[in-house]
């Protein structure tokens, strides 16, 4: 008796350690004097810009290219994610993601946004240690929209035939269980692969890497399509998705440069390099596609761009623009093939390509990295080793508790909408709304 009194005390115990870090962890003080208004300033647009990227710029860009019956459910996975992963964040997220807590996850010190304070009579306000000249409320509201935009990503991978309940559970579980113990490990002061050395500057590793493996587990899951490479499945309105791409293309300024939390020198550089590497990736990808397919697309070109944006994130602010340059056309060519040849190929259903683009395109970028990372610009020395190992533990913790999510999901609610509910479409079948 007295030792199962023992094990049930050690289990409180266990339970209440993160309360007390919860009540003993206090803010990090700053006097308002000392914030930069000017970096400041820049901080609150490029969060308003990476918001931007997802609302409605990702909604748009996967909107126009699922069928016309499912148009207003994509769109609805985007804003719903975007809710939800807002509450998510404020609740438990940021605190586990980016406390100090332990190298593989953060405290609840931030439980709540705890101690995120702003005392005007003190002239005081709380300031995260990666971000010292801004206040913290800046600092994690930037955050959350990168929290928010990844799990809409993965929805790109099993477009057409999710349930929305299903997806809704598996958005909160994944984020909590994958997105935010990743974005420690890489982000957090005292993380473990940071303490390796692994470079990711915006989120190839974090963001992409983990979205498109998420992406192609789900898809495999879940199974193909009805219909899917018997019947066409064409893009219903390539209007909205030229228009979200080119939000996607101007919010993801905010996306890199905004990355150095500061208006300096590296926010420029990352500027810079973002826009080569995706106006090569553009031009890569169409050229491919046009010496393959004999004619060049829109879908192809905007699909590049994104390719060419997704692989310089992590490099953004370490690389000059010879590397830009570099990672940009190898990212239109590389995820030219990933999405096309490659997937039909191996006869996988990735819907709206989240793994050809994201995954593939975060793996390439995050090598690359390693590759042609300057010291001078960024620090640091990149080693393609160390990346190497960082992609090799994202894509198989994110593999795995995935797959567990899914296969978690499925036992208790169900995954995939029935047959008569597909071919109906989800507008109707899940919201009860279509386009006429």
């Amino acid at each position: 008796m007295k030792k199962q009194w023992a094990a049930l005390s050690y289990c409180l115990l266990s339970l209440l350690a993160p309360l007390v870090a919860f009540a003993a962890g206090g803010p990090t003080i700053a006097d308002v004097k000392t914030i930069n208004s000017g970096d400041t300033a820049w901080m609150l647009m490029a969060t308003a810009l990476v918001l931007f990227m997802t609302l409605p710029g990702l909604a748009l860009f996967y909107g126009g290219m699922v069928r016309k019956k499912n148009i207003l459910a994509t769109l609805m996975q985007s804003f719903a994610i975007s809710a939800l992963v807002t509450i998510l964040w404020v609740l438990v997220g940021y605190s586990l993601a980016f406390t100090t807590g332990s190298p593989y996850l953060g405290d609840l010190s931030r439980l709540m946004l705890n101690g995120m304070v702003y005392l005007k009579e003190a002239g005081q306000l709380s300031v995260h240690p990666l971000a010292s000249n801004i206040p913290e409320s800046v600092f994690m509201m930037f955050q959350m929209t990168f929290a928010i935009i990844t799990p809409a990503l993965i929805t790109g991978a099993f477009a057409e035939r999710m349930k929305f309940s299903a997806m809704l559970l598996f958005s909160t579980l994944w984020s909590l269980l994958v997105y935010v113990p990743v974005a420690h490990w890489v982000w957090a002061p005292g993380g473990w692969l940071a303490n390796k050395g692994v470079l990711d500057f915006a989120g190839g590793t974090v963001v992409h890497i983990n979205a498109g493996v998420a992406g192609l587990v789900t898809a495999l899951v879940l199974g193909k399509r009805l219909g899917f490479g018997k019947e066409a499945m064409p893009p219903h309105n390539l209007i909205l998705t030229f228009m979200g791409a080119v939000m996607l293309w101007v919010g993801w300024f905010g996306f890199n440069a905004g990355s150095a939390t500061a208006a300096d020198g590296r926010a420029g550089m990352a500027m810079v390099t973002t826009q080569i590497a995706a106006a090569a990736a553009a031009l890569a990808w169409m050229c491919t596609e046009w010496i393959k397919k004999k004619k060049p697309s829109l879908l192809g070109i905007a699909s590049g761009t994104v390719a060419g944006l997704v692989a310089i994130t992590p490099a953004a602010g370490f690389v000059d623009a010879k590397g830009a340059l570099i990672i940009g056309i190898a990212a239109g060519v590389i995820c030219f093939w990933g999405a096309t040849s490659a997937k039909h190929a191996l006869g996988y259903d990735d819907s709206l390509d989240a793994f050809g683009v994201h995954g593939i395109g975060g793996i390439l970028g995050a090598l690359l990295t390693g590759v042609f990372a300057v010291k001078a610009i960024g620090g640091s020395d990149g080693s393609l080793a160390v990346q190497a190992m960082a992609v090799c533990i994202t894509i198989a913790y994110c593999g795995i508790v995935t797959l567990v999510l899914l296969k978690f999901i499925d036992l208790i609610i169900g995954l995939r909408v029935s047959e008569d509910d597909e071919r109906e479409g989800l507008d109707i079948s899940l919201h009860g709304e279509r386009v006429d």
